[in-house]
């Protein structure tokens, strides 16, 4: 599946936003963190993924080119 890792990363995200609300309106601090983290995390996978996707695009169209030549 080509957006994959950047589905995931979404994912975690909210996960990560979810975790963040709830440690704030319980007062749990360690939560709240984990979730500031976990949104962290998830948004460089997506970054990452994006990345790796949109550079394996460029390869592609670029072997594509020097087939057609």
């Amino acid at each position: 599946m080509r957006y994959e890792g950047e589905l995931k990363g979404k994912a975690k995200q909210a996960k990560g936003t979810v975790k963040e609300g709830l440690g704030k309106s319980l007062g749990n601090r360690e939560m709240r963190e984990r979730g500031k983290r976990e949104k962290y995390e998830g948004r460089i996978q997506e970054r990452m993924s994006k990345a790796k996707r949109v550079f394996g695009e460029a390869v592609e169209d670029l072997g594509d080119e020097i087939a057609s030549s």
